[in-house]
């Protein structure tokens, strides 16, 4: 649906040309493009839906042959790729019906140390892999991974257990796109070898030169992102410019000899060699939305000169629109697209049509004295770095809920040495032969090393960058109106003042967490947040002016957990940066696994669980000075009105180095309570805890707990070893829930426990097909869970986003 507003506007702005063509005419061929749109989109998702999976053949071990289609993810660990599938078997029948593209995983098997062979673009293989259906935890502010699975074509995702190669390249010369893929990996394989081993840098080197980012690590990306120079760290359309220049440089100058130019006009050829060296580094940087509109424009541009047209610069600006559009519909959902339109917009709308500004030459250059030049060049350039900054502001807010307040400074410098020493050093050295390039990616590394000390240094600044929510869609609208007369062309002496209220106006909405349409809880009301966390637990809590996070969900990996990939991103785009309590309820990793990634960036006031004393997270609060408290029954306190009650475990536990008892049976269980609902968080007790806390459930705290309406978690995930029949009869709650991975290893929720909460007639509510839960308990009115799976609509207007 975006692409086809945007399709729409394209229409009326392409064809304003002349200011008497009606309105009728406008609104008449945007109907026209709108519909056109639509069905491109609509034909579009079709095609898509066909190659998905059927859920008949979901979880099954199929034997596929194929070929590796893209450049593979490749890690010590295993390696991802993108699979073309030209045969499918289930068992020993043929199929038919069965999804064309999919993603596999290939790692070596559990305690075997034998490594996966190494996966190349082009290769045929015979694989045995399990599938299933794309899917992907689903939460506010989070990767939506079903949506890119969509958007690359993925029918399915799925484990290799075992492969047969059976051609180690199967590529034809019309196959332009796999071999660009092959010859990505060979980019790729050849910066590997020609830089040192330890070369910190190596992944900014190849992202620069090919646009693959997977092997730079988080900590160098959160560097990046607090300086504000991610956008250099992968193919700008400045890089793609900047070679098509050069590649028409060269055309030009191997044409003007002989009598060629008679034939064909030098700047003609010129251009034309421009766009073919744009078209072929687009694909060599993985057809990036930024490089993609580059060589769309250099087209257009070509395109003008050799049928003698004169394009205004907005015009190209539309053209490349549309063609990203046409070619992908889903662009819109990237936030490439924004950040690069966006900027190119602002730049052309801001620099008006003085030639001066925008670098055409007007034949008076060299009447000026070259000091002059260089004052007004200097001048120019900080203008335009300052347009960007400010036009490209509520973007980065929507997609990153954070600003750079070192951008600038940290932009004056990366943006020359980046786009003009480092990135030609790195492209020369893999393009040219071994023995020049060595030293030339050499070069361009110690370059990135020198600068990553700067711009360290400069993140390590406390205040470096401003952290806020993402912002609703009429802040969007308010700030982008006052920015667009904030930057607007003209002399800035002459009206600074008003474009200065323009931008102070929206601009203070945007960087606080302020959300006037939302309701706030009141002193007795709170809120649940039951993550779509995959097999582990976490769930927020907040009353009308406190917070508690219980459990921090799973590891995934050595350098991936859940705090990374959903909790923080989840309190980034809420505004939240401060917890005032953390419960952990016991030692898994699957319910501590993030807490150390959270306290590198939120602020929490104290923590309360079931840890034993040698435990590294409580070492890690003791360095933060963070109160930690151990979990034990009778603990109280209110917050705001509403109740918390430690049920579990005893009040006598000690935690010495071990758990007396398994660490499943130690769990810290919680009850949140205000006037109308009790809301239990259970971890992963079992049966020795369940029938403990039923002895404490006596008449007197059944009593106490009355008629409110119990909203109950379903202990360990809803094992078999939990959820007992005597718990469940003693609390009767109304509705029960449970955290868990999509067809997990473990089987849980196991279906006996499953089949007990129906026999009890207790609503049991599942994260893998709720996706993550909001719960909401107000004064006098019945509560309504939202699901953001099934009811997004309403839990988008309910988030105030």
């Amino acid at each position: 649906m975006i692409g086809c507003i945007v399709v729409g506007a394209f229409s009326v702005g392409a064809l304003y040309t002349k200011p008497q063509s009606s309105l009728l005419r406008y609104a008449a061929f945007g109907a026209l493009f709108f519909a056109l749109g639509f069905a491109w989109n609509a034909r579009y998702a079709e095609i898509r839906l066909k190659n998905i999976l059927v859920p008949e053949l979901e979880g099954r071990e199929f034997t596929v042959e194929g070929r590796v289609s893209a450049l593979p993810q490749s890690n010590p660990s295993g390696a991802k790729f993108a699979f073309e599938i030209d045969q499918a078997w289930s068992g020993s029948e043929l199929l038919e019906n069965y999804p064309k593209r999919i993603y596999l995983s290939w790692q070596p098997a559990w305690r075997n140390a034998q490594e996966i062979p190494e996966i190349i673009p082009g290769q045929r293989w015979k694989l045995k892999a399990k599938l299933k259906r794309p899917y992907g935890a689903l939460n506010p502010h989070t990767f939506d991974f079903e949506r890119w699975a969509f958007h690359q074509d993925f029918g399915a995702t799925g484990s290799v257990r075992s492969g047969e190669l059976l051609l180690a390249k199967e590529i034809g010369w019309l196959e332009f796109e796999l071999q660009m893929e092959l010859a990505r990996w060979k980019l790729r394989q050849k910066i590997e070898t020609l830089l040192p081993t330890d070369a910190r840098y190596a992944g900014v080197m190849i992202a620069l030169v090919m646009g693959d980012q997977n092997a730079i690590p988080q900590d160098d990306w959160y560097v990046f992102n607090a300086t504000g120079i991610g956008h250099l760290i992968s193919i700008s359309g400045l890089h793609v410019t900047m070679l098509a220049g050069v590649g028409a440089a060269f055309a030009a100058f191997f044409w003007r000899r002989g009598s060629w130019p008679l034939r064909i006009p030098v700047g003609k050829f010129a251009a034309a060699a421009g766009f073919l060296t744009a078209f072929i580094y687009a694909w060599l940087a993985g057809f990036q939305i930024p490089a993609q509109r580059t060589m769309y424009m250099v087209g257009v541009v070509a395109f003008a000169l050799w049928s003698g047209r004169n394009p205004r610069a907005f015009d190209i600006w539309w053209w490349a629109l549309a063609f990203v559009l046409v070619i992908d519909p889903m662009a819109p959902y990237t936030p490439g697209f924004w950040l690069s339109f966006g900027a190119v917009a602002a730049i052309l709308f801001a620099m008006g049509d003085s030639a001066g500004l925008i670098g055409i030459p007007t034949g008076k250059e060299l009447e000026v004295h070259w000091v002059a030049r260089l004052s007004q060049a200097f001048r120019e350039a900080c203008r335009v770095q300052a347009v960007v900054t400010i036009a490209l502001l509520p973007f980065t807010l929507y997609w990153f809920y954070q600003v750079s307040v070192v951008s600038p400074v940290a932009n004056a410098i990366a943006i020359p040495l980046v786009s003009y020493i480092v990135t030609p050093l790195a492209i020369s050295g893999a393009l040219l032969p071994d023995f020049i390039g060595r030293w030339l990616l050499l070069l361009a590394h110690i370059s990135m090393e020198y600068l990553a000390i700067f711009l360290e240094w400069l993140a390590s600044w406390k205040w470096a960058v401003v952290w806020s929510q993402q912002p609703e869609w009429w802040l969007l609208l308010l700030s982008g109106t006052g920015i667009i007369y904030a930057i607007r062309p003209g002399n800035l002496a002459n009206d600074w003042q008003l474009r200065s209220v323009c931008l102070l106006i929206p601009l203070p909405l945007l960087l606080v967490a302020f959300n006037p349409f939302m309701k706030s809880l009141d002193p007795g009301e709170f809120k649940a947040t039951v993550l779509d966390i995959g097999q582990g637990t976490s769930v927020l809590i907040e009353t009308a002016n406190k917070k508690l996070l219980y459990d921090t969900g799973p590891m995934q990996g050595k350098k991936d957990d859940a705090g990374k990939r959903v909790i923080l991103p989840y309190l980034r785009g809420r505004g939240i940066n401060r917890i005032n309590r953390m419960v952990i309820s016991h030692s898994d990793s699957d319910h501590v696994g993030g807490a150390t990634s959270l306290l590198k960036q939120i602020q929490f006031d104290s923590m309360l669980g079931s840890l034993p004393s040698n435990n590294a997270l409580l070492n890690n609060l003791q360095t933060r000075k963070i109160p930690s408290i151990p979990c034990r029954f009778r603990q109280r306190w209110i917050w705001d009105g509403v109740e918390f009650l430690i049920w579990h475990p005893h009040e006598e536990t000690l935690f010495q180095e071990q758990y007396t008892g398994k660490p499943n049976e130690m769990s810290c269980v919680l009850e949140v309570r205000n006037s109308t609902t009790s809301f239990w968080l259970t971890g992963d007790v079992e049966k020795q805890g369940e029938a403990e806390m039923v002895s404490r459930l006596d008449e007197s705290a059944l009593n106490q707990i009355g008629d409110r309406e119990i909203i109950f978690m379903a202990p360990h995930h809803g094992s078999k070893t939990s959820s007992s029949l005597e718990l469940l009869q003693v609390l009767s709650p109304s509705i029960a829930f449970a955290q868990n991975g999509y067809r997990n290893r473990y089987g849980h929720p196991h279906p006996t426990v499953t089949a007990r909460y129906e026999a009890l007639q207790i609503p049991f509510y599942q994260t893998p097909t709720t996706g993550a839960q909001v719960w909401v308990f107000e004064r006098g009115k019945k509560h309504s869970p939202l699901f953001w799976r099934h009811d997004i609509k309403r839990l988008w207007h309910r988030e105030g986003n």
